[in-house]
């Protein structure tokens, strides 16, 4: 059976039924969230990490959620977060330097086992590595998972304005990327 973002909350606050409706809300949304992390992350095992952490302070913290917001758009604001989280401490831990980050994240892309895409998805995932990390987020967000910007400023805290003109930017780039390679 499918359950309603709604009936979900109403099923977690009954008593003694949080872990049952929780495992719900995780199977409704773990696969989804895995791939809006994925595309921040790039690393299979890094998504992982990270969607673990997600669904940890996802639990802890949906006693206090008041539902001023969408379940789902408070879910990928946590895991947004999170993977921006982890990245900042992988590239703070890493050898590799700051401004090289997003060329070590193309050779992880092209060297991940679990990438099975042919060569005009793989040149489309570089292109797209080559966007400041929030214009990447805005374009994967709406190009690849169909998020309204209504939702996505929830999920960002960002104007819709904003989050237009980053998407428009973000296309453009990757258009002349793809054009000149």
């Amino acid at each position: 059976m499918s359950y309603t973002d709604k009936e979900l909350l109403t099923l977690f606050r009954k008593k003694g039924s949080e872990t049952e409706a929780f495992n719900l809300i995780v199977r409704k949304y773990q696969e989804k969230l895995y791939w809006h992390i994925r595309k921040i992350v790039i690393v299979h095992d890094d998504a992982d990490d990270v969607i673990q952490n997600t669904m940890v302070k996802a639990w802890k913290n949906l006693k206090k959620f008041k539902e001023k917001s969408q379940l789902y758009t408070w879910l990928y604001r946590i895991a947004t977060n999170e993977a921006f989280t982890y990245i900042k401490q992988k590239r703070r831990n890493s050898m590799v330097p700051f401004d090289e980050y997003e060329n070590y994240l193309v050779n992880t892309l092209e060297s991940d086992s679990y990438f099975n895409g042919d060569e005009i998805q793989m040149k489309l995932q570089k292109a797209i590595l080559t966007l400041p990390e929030k214009q990447r987020v805005v374009f994967n967000m709406r190009y690849f998972d169909k998020i309204k910007y209504e939702d996505m400023s929830e999920i960002l805290n960002t104007s819709v304005g904003a989050l237009k003109a980053s998407y428009h930017h973000a296309v453009k780039k990757i258009e002349e990327i793809l054009q000149n390679n």
